[in-house]
């Protein structure tokens, strides 16, 4: 073994599984750099994924594309900063595979989608049940093949989908309460089915999928600038780390480079992003425990930094402003030194909320101690993001996969361990502070330049693949170019993917009333799960 396989995790198990004789041959050059790229013989698919979490890789994701007589299906995997695409084929007219599942939780529901949306059969999977279908469509119909319109071909509502084999539970004091789909706020829809004992959460389940929007589908066909606007829409609270994220992945796929400005612009908004949301997220978390005057100010500093984005970019949300080979809208020096100014004064007005917060015994009593995940359960579900680094989990795209312009950048991930209410809370707080720092370095070296890069026409079947820190977390995109520099798939994988059946595990045993509260300190995009 050479010295560079000893310390690279993708040729250690490259090694690992080729000593394990099983078929694997790696396909070097990287057509998905920097991302490795293994293909498997679809027998070996699950023994792979076994081996893989054996040696330690976290499971991030798995999509599959029709090429006619047969599907692609990759599945994406970490560790210690290295990608790993595991690829495979099976025929479309009787597709099927082991589950990876077996070997990891987050796998389950994935694999379920993928049933769905393209007729894969998870051979031994723990839970065959539907899970997007939602009664749309017919057991035979699979809407991301191929000869599948985008339209649909459902005409009339939707049937209720009453008969979803929710778990139940037997016994004279177990009460089942159903939450949702629509809610007595302005949030998504989203259904929650408890089991509980008196108030105590014996059991939660999450039914999801109500918003499906077709984002994979209606990709399809799309020039680059359509495929940017579209990515910015799947979840539109990250909308700067989805276009992000979707740009890069056609950027690689086009070998095209963005100016060194772009790049320090396109961090910029994703810091501000970041802000914005901690801020609103404190704000929330305040809310759900009546700690009315902590919700108005953090409520009061974002408002002004959305005013800010409007002011400055053109758009409160940021929507729109990060396009392929760079950015759409530039930074003139006097707003420069404002923002500058900006931060400086909402960490001042941070530094004096911080002792009030520290003061108040109520809110530590609403959070100490709920809602915890465990590093153990945090680490097997692959939670990332501020859910993630809550439980110990020290991992963060911009500094563990650096790409411009992080990669000169000192990036500070706060950690907490404890895994409750209050460890998620005091994690988007300091993530908070540490993205004001990376706003002053950004804008003390940000360089002169273009802004934008001509467009270079990939060749057909060009593909590309990125991860983009969020501020829910690691963000990732694939796309495969079609001839005319258009798209013929696009693949995008939110934070909440991965993160929201941890909310299943950390409610138990905590009480009914506290879910509020729970479910607020996970905050799982409904929208960018529900593609």
């Amino acid at each position: 073994m050479t010295q560079d396989a000893e310390i690279n995790p993708c040729h250690v198990l490259s090694l690992k599984l080729a000593g394990s004789d099983l078929a694997v041959r790696p396909q070097d050059p990287s057509p998905l750099s920097p991302a490795k790229v293994l293909e498997l013989a679809a027998a070996d698919w699950g023994k792979a994924a076994a081996i893989a979490q054996t040696e330690g890789w976290r499971w991030a994701g798995v999509w599959a594309e029709d090429r006619g007589a047969r599907l692609d299906v990759r599945a994406c995997l970490e560790k210690q900063g290295c990608y790993l695409l595991l690829q495979t084929a099976v025929e479309s007219a009787q597709p099927a595979l082991p589950s990876h599942a077996h070997s990891y939780w987050a796998a389950e529901r994935p694999e379920r989608q993928l049933q769905d949306l393209f007729g894969i059969r998870f051979e031994d999977h723990p839970d065959p049940r539907r899970w997007a279908r939602h009664q749309a469509w017919g057991e035979a119909e699979h809407p991301l093949r191929k000869d599948f319109p985008a339209a649909g071909t459902v005409s009339g509502p939707t049937p209720p989908d009453k008969d979803y084999a929710f778990l139940k539970a037997q016994g004279p004091s177990v009460y089942e309460i159903p939450v949702g789909p629509v809610h007595a706020g302005i949030i998504e829809p989203g259904h929650f089915r408890f089991l509980a004992v008196g108030e105590t959460v014996l059991h939660l389940e999450e039914r999801l999928g109500y918003v499906h929007k077709g984002i994979e589908k209606i990709a399809e066909g799309r020039d680059p600038a359509g495929l940017a606007r579209l990515a910015g829409r799947v979840s539109g609270d990250s909308t700067v780390g989805h276009a992000w994220a979707g740009c890069m992945a056609m950027e690689r796929a086009a070998g095209l480079e963005i100016p060194e400005r772009a790049a320090s612009l396109r961090g910029i908004l994703a810091e501000r992003e970041r802000v914005i949301n901690h801020l609103w997220d404190l704000a929330a978390l305040c809310n759900d425990v009546g700690f009315a005057f902590g919700y108005y100010q953090f409520g009061r500093l974002r408002e002004l930094w959305l005013r800010e984005n409007r002011e400055w970019f053109g758009h409160r949300l940021l929507m729109d402003r990060i396009v392929p080979g760079g950015v759409a809208a530039d930074l003139a020096a006097d707003a420069a030194a404002k923002m500058g100014k900006s931060v400086a004064k909402l960490r001042r007005e941070l530094d004096e909320l911080l002792t009030i917060l520290d003061a108040n015994s109520s809110l530590e009593d609403r959070f100490l101690g709920a809602g915890i995940l465990s590093a153990e359960l945090a680490a097997a579900l692959g939670a990332v993001g501020f859910v993630g680094r809550a439980s110990g989990q020290c991992f963060d795209v911009r500094r563990d996969a650096p790409y411009a312009p992080y990669d000169r950048l000192q990036v500070r991930v706060p950690l907490e361990t404890q895994g409750d209410v209050s460890s998620r809370f005091w994690v988007r707080y300091k993530e908070l502070r540490a993205a004001l720092r990376l706003l002053e370095a950004l804008l003390q070296s940000l360089p002169a330049g273009a802004i934008v890069a001509p467009w270079i026409e990939p060749a057909a079947d060009a593909q590309g693949f990125a991860a983009v820190e969020g501020w829910r977390g690691e963000i990732l995109a694939f796309v495969r170019f079609a001839p005319g520099n258009r798209i013929a798939r696009y693949w995008p994988r939110d934070p909440s993917v991965v993160n929201w059946p941890a909310l299943e595990k950390l409610v138990l045993g905590n009480i009914v009333p506290d879910f509020p509260v729970c479910n607020k300190s996970v905050n799982g995009s409904y929208s960018g799960h529900d593609l």
